[in-house]
């Protein structure tokens, strides 16, 4: 509560309580006056992480009594001064620019999963800090850092991170760097399992906390560029199942037909705990009547998808399927749109096993892939015409 620095970063590695702190903090400033906006990139995703993560605040202060919780509109209203509490994804442009509290004007918007979000929903996002307050207005990001070259570390970090310092600040900017040996209420088998990390990158961002500088990445043959994204005659649309602790997610791409070996990665979402249901509204309006390729290893899920009028098939896996398939994006020149962050966080941290001598080994490592096998679901068809031949350890 005291932090009033204009953009505040509270970054590190997991289970370090960055996300319980915040909600904390949020439910004492809105008791003060303020008004939060609370983000996530998708929608879907708030009302199972940060929402549960404010209301669980309340009854920890044993303040219910003072709040109203609308779970159906995801709005909560502190019967005391009317501030509020409002949540959105930033998959909906037009919804955030119509969000406004019902008294004074928001003063605080906190980014949740920024990492997930790219700089130009960020820069709209900004604008909705004006009007006239009795209260600083901030913006907060919270965040497991992934690698170097993300335009959260290019636009706050450089001149003003050190890499010896907990915390930071300057010119109305503050950083703070959190890991979980600052979580004094994780279980040992936590502890256990994140001293225990083997993978270098892994151990170096989600147990340090530190910004990830990756040798072993497995696509160097892709950027992010600005298209249109309807411009192209077909698609290709793949989905790979998910959950509780993996993402659903899904991928429409599109093959330059004049250019075999382009390939133009459209659009990318992620999200963590929807049903089929919930899936398949997420990705109705983009899919429509075309054929969507999803992960054959659940078929109860592939049949609801039918039954939810969502044109599916099981992709023929099968031994080597996800060799043959890096090998095929490989040889592929790939253009990123820029909304597409969880992708570009994909092909920038998808990396072989390296061993404990830092020798690479020709295994891809099996975390942080859900858009790529998605994508790889998305291309089957492609990859079987072209007969991309997979020799062993050849990448």
């Amino acid at each position: 509560m005291e932090n009033q620095n204009r953009k505040q970063h509270y970054f590190g590695g997991s289970s370090s309580g960055k996300s319980y702190s915040l909600a904390q903090r949020t439910v004492l400033d809105v008791l003060e006056g303020r008004n939060y906006l609370i983000c996530r990139n998708v929608a879907n995703t708030i009302k199972r992480s940060v929402f549960n993560e404010i209301v669980k605040a309340i009854n920890n202060f044993q303040v219910a009594d003072y709040f109203d919780i609308n779970k159906s509109d995801f709005v909560i209203t502190c019967n005391l001064n009317k501030s509020q509490i409002l949540f959105t994804g930033l998959d909906d442009p037009e919804k955030v620019k119509s969000i406004t509290p019902i008294k004074g004007v928001l003063t605080d918007i906190w980014v949740e999963e920024a990492t997930e979000c790219n700089l130009s929903a960020i820069k709209q996002l900004e604008k909705r800090l004006r009007g006239r307050s009795q209260h600083k207005k901030r913006m907060t990001f919270s965040y497991n850092p992934v690698l170097k070259t993300s335009w959260l570390y290019t636009e706050y970090f450089n001149g003003l991170w050190q890499d010896d310092k907990q915390y930071v600040e300057k010119n109305d900017v503050s950083i703070l760097k959190t890991t979980y040996k600052d979580n004094f209420f994780l279980a040992e088998d936590d502890i256990e399992g994140m001293e225990n990390e083997t993978d270098p990158y892994y151990y170096e961002v989600y147990t340090l906390g530190n910004w990830g500088v990756l040798g072993a990445v497995i696509f160097k043959n892709w950027k992010v560029e600005e298209f249109d994204k309807e411009m192209f005659a077909q698609y290709r649309h793949g989905a790979d199942w998910g959950f509780s602790d993996d993402p659903f997610a899904y991928v429409r791409a599109s093959v330059d037909q004049l250019k075999k070996k382009r390939l133009y990665i459209c659009d990318d979402i992620q999200a963590i705990g929807l049903s089929n249901d919930e899936a398949a509204d997420l990705i109705r309006p983009i899919v429509k009547s075309s054929l969507l390729t999803a992960d054959s290893s659940e078929p109860k899920s592939v049949d609801q998808f039918k039954s939810l009028k969502i044109n599916t098939r099981g992709a023929k896996k099968g031994p080597g399927s996800i060799e043959f398939g890096i090998k095929y994006l490989q040889g592929l020149e790939i253009i990123v749109h820029p909304s597409c962050q969880n992708i570009i966080n994909e092909l920038s941290t998808y990396k072989f096993k390296e061993d404990k001598q830092g020798n690479v080994l020709p295994i891809p490592v099996d975390k942080n892939n859900h858009g790529i096998d998605a994508l790889r679901y998305a291309l089957e068809n492609d990859m079987t015409e072209r007969k991309v031949k997979v020799r062993k350890g050849l990448y």
